[in-house]
């Protein structure tokens, strides 16, 4: 199963996001994982990742993000497709990434 982490600022704000990448996932038959937490905790949980997105409001973290994700691909979401909520547009992107 492949496993997406997704950090904003507080972790609450891509609950939307998430949802509706997971409703794609289903509909194109992919095992992922997809969890949402905020760049505070965001550390542990990117190393074991596959892929980790970062919300654009958290975009200026990511070399810290990196730091700690190790070989992992950290990105940061287009910003319009996070604020239209692109759910399909994103989970493309993280598995075009993952490839």
């Amino acid at each position: 199963m492949k496993k997406i982490l997704l950090v904003c600022a507080a972790g609450m704000s891509t609950s939307l996001l998430v949802s509706r990448m997971k409703k794609h996932a289903e509909a194109l038959n992919e095992e992922v994982d997809i969890i949402a937490l905020p760049v505070s905790e965001a550390g542990t949980a990117a190393s074991s990742a596959d892929v980790v997105l970062l919300g654009p409001q958290v975009r200026y973290q990511k070399s810290q993000v990196e730091a700690s994700a190790g070989d992992t691909p950290v990105q940061v979401i287009d910003m319009r497709d996070y604020g239209t909520m692109n759910g399909e547009a994103v989970l493309q992107k993280a598995l075009q990434l993952m490839k």
